[in-house]
This record gives structure tokens, sequence and C-alpha cells, in this order.
């Protein structure tokens, strides 16, 4: 069975978080799901949402999968040194991390993404891209990956990732499988994000 550690923080966006986790529940003969904050305890966002959760400090040697969400959050984690240093070590040491939204924009600041390809919430686009400059950012993407890294749009992107996720390690049979199982329509081809289309964003 495979541990996948929830990275919470306070004001975490709510579907970043329990998309992803309700793909990976269904499959619990397979994963194992887990929620980390800095300091552990209970952690809430704006939506009224509160987790318990142990403290990262807990996982010595990395995980299987490491998911970190986004939300506005983000915006004050970026500067937060002791957090940023466990995310990294964390990171270095997974077998996997995804990210969902502006989760991109923490990784990013850390260094870990500098050179490789990723991608964000489009409408935060601009300052996801301002905490890695090195990182090499794809704005038309539903989501991107780069060996090990995962990384998706805004919100409901992060189940669309999943299932990449779940295709690449068990086929896309079983992924679609699971999809019809909790009734979504997943988005199959990474690179085609209606939501880039709509909001008409420049590639640079």
């Amino acid at each position: 069975m495979k541990k996948v550690a929830v990275l919470i923080f306070d004001n975490f966006e709510t579907l970043d978080v329990f998309g992803p986790v309700e793909i990976f529940g269904v499959l619990k003969d397979l994963y194992q799901i887990k929620f980390y904050s800095l300091n552990g305890g209970l952690v809430s966002n704006a939506h009224g949402v509160t987790i318990v959760t142990e403290k990262l400090e807990l996982i010595k040697d990395g995980v299987a999968i490491f998911l970190i969400p986004g939300g506005y959050g983000t915006r004050i984690e970026v500067n937060n040194t002791n957090l940023l240093t466990s995310v990294s070590s964390i990171s270095q040491k997974s077998e996997f991390v995804l990210t969902v939204c502006t989760g991109s924009g923490l990784l990013a600041k850390t260094g870990i993404l500098n050179g490789f390809h990723a991608t964000s919430n489009k409408r935060a686009f601009e300052w996801a891209m301002s905490q890695g400059e090195k990182v090499k950012w794809i704005k038309k993407a539903r989501w991107v990956v780069d060996g090990k890294y995962y990384t998706s749009a805004g919100v409901s992107a992060g189940m669309d990732m999943v299932f990449g996720f779940l295709q690449d390690q068990h086929g896309i049979e079983f992924a679609r499988k699971i999809a019809f199982q909790i009734e979504y329509t997943w988005q199959e081809d990474k690179d085609a994000d209606d939501f880039y289309n709509q909001l008409k964003i420049t590639l640079k």
C-alpha cells in the first residue's frame, strides 16, 4: 500500500485537497491517505473546512506520493521558511510529488522545480511564475508531467491530474473505471484546457 501525504496549511483550497482525496480514497487497498501540516493539529480554510493533521516532521524518509494543494494560503506560505524547508526535503525524498493549482507556486519557491516543466492556475499564473523564474512554465495545459513531478491547473484540474497519474501507474482503462465509479467526466488530454482558451491568455 502506497502512502499519500497531503500538505495542509491555513486557507487551502477545498477541492484541491478533497478532489484528489476522493479518487485515492476509493482505492483504499492501494493507497493510504494522511494529512500533514507544519505544526500539526487542526487547520482550517475560508470555506469552514477543518482538518486534523500530523506534523510534517514525522515524515522522515519521504512518501510514495506527496500532494501539495493550492489556495490563497499559498500567498502567505511562500514566505514561511520552515515550511519551505520541509516541503523541499520531503519532495526530494518522495517517489512522486503532485501539486494542484497554486501549489506549484509553493513548490517552485523551494527551487525544486527549477529546470522542470510545470503549470498552475490560469488566473494566478503570473503569481506562480514569479515564485520560480527558472521553471519551464506551460500555460496551455490541464496538467504537466515532468519526471516525478505532476502539476495541475486550477482547482478541479487536480482531479484530472490524479486520473492521469493513475493512468501512468495502472493503465488508462483502470483510470476510466475509477472516473466512472465516482461519476466524473475526466479530461483525458493533459494538453487541453478549456479554461485557458476561455481566459484568452497569450502564450509567452
